[in-house]
């Protein structure tokens, strides 16, 4: 395994083409010249060492929140909020965009991503062309071609993103001087024709990066992990959208391989607990992880996502009872038609012992009302031990800013479920082979068969029974355009990556962005709760806590709903409804992509330059 021990060494990575002030360099400047820079590999390794705070975010740092799970990725048809639901984008904004070194952003709850920003297009550009036109003769061809694959991937990694938040983007092959306009306010380029130079890119990567590049830098296994991910979104989007099918094909297709290609590789497996993988000190010897970040105190190197998943810490969007049904029972049923005791139990204590064991880890099993929008609190990123400090003082390791657990960047289970998807797809679509057992049990049933930790064994929880083609569950909520297989691989994803950055942009790609529309009863509950059990007055025995009243509700299975009113406090008892709930507005066709900023947009044409708008923002 290959870890991510960042080095922040103050270094300004990206050139500029300005003279500047004085004629001595810099000392915190690499000067970009043929006799100072671009020497050997380490001038390389140092110029690309700026990219991995940037792409590999793991948990952040300090209190920063994007792309950190939990806290940068709490927005999806899985979460309810208190009182009025978050609306998607309904207007176009005013200033969005940029050329700085900002590390990572996240435009829009929807569109995960980065903002309209080619700082970093730019800054592998420049590491391409000086490869080839400085550095090339000071380098053997296997070095050459191993820092080539590294300025590639981290290009295609960008357009990547790009593209996924704004479709039609410009696309820059090389460095663009100050001065040369018509390229720094080029038009937007077809999201296929984009696309299509990242798989080139991609190509050379899976066939020139090395497969070892020495502790913390990446590597083609961690390379292809990624990849996949890429590959399998824009060929679900160029095949669910309804854009070019060939194009789809081809990028599932190498989705598909490039899963493949580690899958194969056989150095890692699914012999470690689900909980270890978020909540442990040091990843290194984790069997199933690919790529990942170092936190430590003596690096001084830290986060704060673990304090948010502690059991004290708020959550302002929690699971609502759509996600806790979707979780399979350990049967390998959907809870209707489960032999599981109790399936139709949605009491959190019993969905742990009955649910896929990813449950248990993901969420506590108790009632918590820092979670504030259905009291389901996630702990899927703290260690056990940080629930014995509920109502004590936290240790550093479990509070505020002061985080050092690892974080998983790339890992096995994220590679196995892109590769079965990916293949269903290209089945169904395309007329490839049809997933076969084998596919099933060397993914989904591969995760599924995790050894539980002992805490988890002692709960009572079990493992999963294996998916078959011969018993795939009839779940009376699936898509009617969806098979019974892509269901249940569907559901795997779900279950495996709640509070990651997976379901917004599967529901995103799978053209499903209508699950926001939360016009179903089990977006506005939660769990199944007992209120004198769950919110009761110590010092009363029986009775619910008085500043509940008139504010408690519960839902009964029919659909009727009760408040508590001080005196009915038997007749708390049902799903937990959140409270002032309302819905978001109606989602639109136009919500699948951002738009550009006005700003942007009339920048252009201060230049007598023009910038189309995303369609539908008009």
């Amino acid at each position: 395994m290959k870890n991510i021990a960042y080095m922040f060494l103050g270094t300004a990575l990206l050139f500029t083409g300005c003279s500047d002030l004085l004629d001595r360099p810099e000392l915190n400047r690499i000067e970009d010249s043929e006799s100072s820079y671009w020497r050997n590999e380490n001038d390389l390794r140092l110029f690309a060492n700026d990219f991995y705070s940037n792409y590999f975010v793991g948990y952040n740092t300090g209190f920063g929140t994007a792309y950190a799970p939990l806290v940068g990725f709490n927005f999806s048809d899985d979460l309810t909020s208190q009182g009025a639901q978050v609306n998607l984008l309904g207007s176009v904004p005013t200033g969005v965009g940029g050329s700085t070194a900002v590390a990572t952003s996240t435009l829009r709850l929807e569109h995960p991503g980065p903002n309209w920003n080619f700082y970093w297009v730019r800054k592998s550009n420049i590491m391409i062309d000086r490869l080839e036109n400085v550095a090339k003769p000071q380098l053997s061809e296997s070095e050459f071609n191993h820092w080539m694959a590294v300025g590639r991937f981290f290009r295609g990694f960008e357009y990547s993103r790009l593209v996924s938040n704004f479709g039609d983007v410009p696309y820059f092959d090389k460095e663009v001087v100050a001065t040369d306009f018509d390229q720094m306010y080029r038009a937007r380029d077809n999201r296929g024709e984009v696309m299509d130079r990242v798989y080139a890119d991609f190509q050379f990567v899976l066939a020139n990066m090395r497969e070892n590049d020495g502790v913390g830098f990446v590597n083609r296994y961690a390379a292809a992990a990624l990849i996949s991910n890429m590959m399998l979104f824009e060929g679900s989007w160029q095949h669910y959208h309804g854009l070019d099918q060939d194009r789809a094909k081809k990028y599932l297709e190498m989705a598909r391989d490039a899963a493949q290609y580690v899958m194969d590789s056989g150095r890692w497996s699914f012999t470690s607990d689900f909980k270890s993988l978020f909540a442990s000190d040091n990843l290194a010897g984790n069997p199933e992880v690919i790529f990942y970040r170092t936190y430590d105190d003596a690096l001084a190197v830290r986060h704060s996502v673990a304090s948010y998943s502690n059991g004290t810490e708020g959550q302002g969007r929690s699971a609502n009872l759509n996600l806790l049904k979707a979780f399979i029972c350990n049967d390998g049923n959907v809870w209707q038609n489960s032999s599981v005791a109790d399936a139709s139990n949605f009491r959190l204590q019993s969905l742990a012992k009955t649910r896929d064991p990813r449950f248990e880890a993901t969420f506590m099993d108790t009632i918590n009302t820092p979670a504030t929008g259905t009291f389901v609190y996630a702990h899927k990123f703290a260690g056990r031990d940080a629930l014995d400090f509920i109502g004590r003082t936290y240790p550093a390791k479990w509070a505020s800013n002061t985080n050092i657990n690892d974080a998983p960047v790339a890992r096995l289970a994220e590679v196995a479920l892109n590769w079965i998807e990916a293949k269903q797809i290209l089945a169904e679509a395309f007329g490839a082979a049809a997933v076969s057992q084998t596919d099933l049990d060397r993914s989904i049933n591969a995760i599924r068969n995790r050894p539980l930790d002992a805490v988890a064994t002692a709960k009572g929880v079990k493992k999963t029974a294996p998916l078959l083609l011969s018993a795939i569950p009839n779940d009376p909520d699936k898509d009617a355009n969806v098979s019974s297989l892509m269901w249940e691989i569907r559901r795997e994803r779900r279950m495996e990556f709640v509070f990651e950055y997976a379901r917004i942009q599967d529901i995103r790609r799978w053209k499903k962005l209508n699950y926001l529309n939360y016009d179903k009863n089990e977006y506005r509950l939660g769990s199944w709760v007992n209120g004198p059990v769950d919110f009761r007055d110590r010092n009363n025995p029986g009775k619910i806590v008085s500043t509940f009243r008139n504010v408690l509700q519960v839902m009964k299975p029919n659909g009727s709903i009760v408040t508590y009113n001080g005196s009915n406090d038997a007749e708390m008892v049902g799903y937990y409804v959140v409270r002032n709930f309302s819905n978001r507005l109606v989602v639109q066709e136009r919500n699948y992509l951002a738009p550009v900023s006005i700003a942007l947009i009339q920048e252009y044409q201060d230049r007598g330059y023009t910038l189309t708008q995303t369609p539908g923002w008009e």
